[in-house]
């Protein structure tokens, strides 16, 4: 079973937690030891990125990360190298995030064999129009039984979210607002009523609440209203600063106590 299924099925009331951090950002050399120290802090899921120039959906903490990481040297194929020769010791579902002009042009397929091959579970593609990923990607998905995620927000049609339900699997990402990636102090009632929006939908996939949660308010109210959270921007923030995921992670789980 894909281990993002597994995840789901075997959570049982548990809320999740995942954490992103962008590839090569502080240090090029530093995606094993983040991915291997999250794993040992009992994090569920990880979402590693894959630095772009030109990321769209990014805040400006994400998008600084990237740009340091393409200065460091990372790419794709660095990227796909470093999870390699890991690829033994990782449990935990390892789920990479990044633009379509890069898989693109690494090759769709090649992109596919690769993730089977380094032992990554599913893919985030933020401007994948949903037309290519019904006609290209998922047909390709499926074969390499990897997930496609794909992602909600409060602007998203009623429509399109269940067209969105019925054809892909492993999880929803259920973006908090329809801006950028980046910390908030707290949910405002607008979002609190669209995920009570979504809650009553009844869907099929379980969903993950991300953009915006660094403390225990959006915390609890993201695992309130889906199946656990994601948190970019905050963890990236303390990578960045104390340049040693344990300490980095120790701090995040602190912060979200308060």
């Amino acid at each position: 079973m894909n281990r993002i299924n597994r995840l789901f099925s075997e959570r049982g009331d548990r809320k999740l937690l995942s954490l992103y951090f962008c590839a090569g950002c502080p240090k090029l050399d530093m995606t094993a030891d983040v991915i291997l120290t999250l794993q040992r802090k009992g994090i569920d899921m990880i979402e590693v990125g894959i630095p772009f120039s030109d990321p769209l959906a990014d805040g400006p903490v994400i998008q600084s990360a990237g740009t340091v990481a393409l200065k460091n040297g990372m790419t794709l194929e660095h990227l796909f190298a470093q999870l390699e020769e890991i690829k033994d010791e990782v449990h935990i579902p390892l789920v990479l995030m990044g633009y379509l002009n890069v898989v693109m042009h690494y090759g769709y397929e090649r992109f596919c064999q690769r993730c089977v091959e380094c032992g990554v579970s599913g893919f985030i593609i933020p401007d994948l129009p949903f037309a290519d990923y019904l006609q290209v990607i998922k047909p390709l998905a499926d074969r390499y039984d990897l997930r496609c995620v794909m992602m909600i927000t409060p602007e998203t049609s009623e429509e399109r979210i269940r067209f969105i339900d019925e054809h892909t699997d492993g999880f929803i990402y259920m973006v908090s607002s329809a801006s950028i990636t980046g910390a908030q102090q707290s949910f405002d009632d607008a979002k609190q009523q669209y995920f009570r929006r979504i809650n009553a939908m009844n869907l099929h996939n379980p969903r993950m609440i991300g953009f915006g949660i660094s403390n225990r308010q959006t915390l609890e109210s993201a695992q309130q209203n889906a199946a656990g959270a994601i948190i970019g921007s905050k963890f990236v923030t303390l990578l960045r600063e104390k340049e040693n995921p344990t300490e980095a992670v120790e701090q995040l789980l602190e912060d979200l106590k308060k």
